[in-house]
């Protein structure tokens, strides 16, 4: 027997809100009983586990040790202007000068 991964669960201050950027983000629809206040919303991906938002009253205190590795379906710039009009906020950009992955 194996254990198969039902969802991806990301602790936050605010889980409708954080799962409607990544709603938007993926193209993807919430959990149709999903509402505003809900302190659990899912994301619901078309294959592979779900995004679980679990709304948590502690505030993040150190480095996120998990983040979602997105590939385009258009240029990386058009995508990064995209996102951060859905209110994404850049951290650091890692790209080599010829746009290639930079180290991590």
């Amino acid at each position: 027997m194996v254990s198969v991964v039902q969802n991806v669960a990301i602790d936050c201050s605010n889980a409708y809100e954080l799962a409607c950027f990544w709603s938007e983000v993926t193209g993807c629809p919430l959990h149709p009983q999903d509402r505003p206040g809900d302190r659990e919303i899912q994301v619901m991906l078309p294959e592979g586990p779900l995004l679980h938002f679990n709304q948590v009253p502690e505030p993040k205190t150190v480095k996120n040790r998990i983040h979602l590795c997105l590939r385009p379906t258009t240029s990386r710039e058009e995508e990064t202007e995209r996102l951060l009009t859905l209110g994404a906020t850049p951290v650091t950009d890692r790209r080599e000068p010829d746009g290639a992955a930079g180290p991590s």
